[in-house]
C-alpha cells in the first residue's frame, strides 16, 4: 500500500498550518501510523515545534536535500539520510534550515518542481502518511508540494480577510490541477481558532459551507494551552492527551481517516 499525501497550505501567513500539520502527524503516528513530515517553510517552525532548539543543527536538511538537486556531487547523500526519527514512536521529519529559502529562485529556474514528486513516490512505500508543510505564499516550494501531494487542506482562521484569501487560493489549485497535478484533491477546509459563542466565526463558517465549500465537521479552538505545546516542543496529544484541543485534533484525524475506509 502506497502512502497517503497531503500537503497543509495557504497563501495568508499566521493560520496555523505549521501547528495544524505538526498536531495531525502526531496524532497519525500515535495511532500507529509510519508518518513522515516534510517541512518545506524556510521559517522553519514545525521543525523546531517537534526538535526544538537543535532543529537548525540537523543535518542533512532540506536545503542539503535541494542543494544537491543543483550541484550534483559523488558525495550526494541518498534520500533516506535527509529522514530525521523524532522523539515521538513513527513519526520521523525532513527538516527545514533558514538557508532554504535561498534556493527557491535557483530550483525554479531550472525547472524543478517535479523532484519533490519523485522522491516522495519513492518514499511512499516506507510510510504510510507524508504530511508536507508549506512556506505561506505560492512559490517553488508551495508549488512543489502541490505537484508532489494526493490532497491539500487548507486551515482558515474565521475572519473577512482569510475568506478573501480562500478564493484565490481555490483558483490557484485549479491552476495546479490545470497544469500540473490532475488528481489533486481538495480534502477539506479547517476551521481554526474557533469560538463557538461567537456570532461572526459561526456566520462565517455557515455561508462557506452554504456555498459548497468543503468545511471539516471537527473544528479547533483557540487555546492558550498551545504555547506552551511550542516551548517544550511536545504536540498536544503527548502535552495534555485529555485536553480539549488535543481530543479536537483526535477527532480532525479520524474523520479524515474515516474518508479513507
Amino acid at each position: 500500500m502506497t502512502a497517503i499525501k497531503r500537503v497543509v497550505f495557504n497563501q495568508k501567513g499566521g493560520v496555523g498550518k505549521s501547528t495544524i500539520t505538526a498536531n495531525l502527524a502526531a496524532v497519525a503516528a500515535q495511532q500507529g501510523q509510519r508518518v513522515l513530515v516534510v517541512d518545506l517553510d524556510p521559517q522553519g517552525n514545525l521543525s523546531h515545534y517537534v526538535f526544538g532548539p537543535q532543529a537548525d543543527s540537523l543535518r542533512p536538511s532540506l536545503f542539503d536535500f535541494f542543494d544537491q538537486i543543483l550541484n550534483f556531487s559523488l558525495n550526494s547523500q541518498p534520500v533516506p539520510a535527509h529522514i530525521h526519527p523524532s522523539p515521538f514512536a513513527g513519526l520521523s521529519l525532513m527538516t527545514s534550515h533558514p538557508q532554504l529559502g535561498e534556493l527557491g529562485p535557483k530550483l525554479e529556474a531550472r525547472y524543478k518542481m517535479y523532484k519533490l514528486r519523485d522522491t516522495l513516490n519513492e518514499l511512499a512505500g516506507q510510510f504510510d502518511e507524508i504530511w508536507v508543510d508549506t512556506p505561506p505564499a505560492l512559490n517553488f516550494f508551495s508549488r512543489s508540494a502541490l505537484i508532489a501531494c494526493d490532497r491539500v487542506l487548507i486551515p482558515f482562521d474565521c475572519d473577512d480577510f482569510s475568506r478573501r484569501a480562500l478564493y484565490t487560493l481555490l483558483d490557484n489549485l485549479q491552476e495546479i490541477r490545470a497544469d500540473h497535478n490532475a488528481g489533486l484533491q481538495l480534502e477539506g477546509i479547517v476551521v481554526n481558532q474557533f469560538q463557538p459563542r461567537a456570532a461572526l466565526p459561526a456566520k462565517l463558517v455557515a455561508e462557506l459551507a452554504a456555498e459548497g465549500m468543503p468545511m471539516l465537521n471537527a473544528r479547533l479552538s483557540s487555546s492558550v494551552k498551545i504555547r506552551e505545546s511550542h516551548q517544550t516542543s511536545l504536540p498536544m496529544v503527548h502535552l495534555d492527551p485529555k485536553h480539549k484541543l488535543s481530543r479536537e485534533y483526535t477527532a480532525l484525524y479520524q474523520e479524515l481517516s474515516q474518508r479513507d475506509q
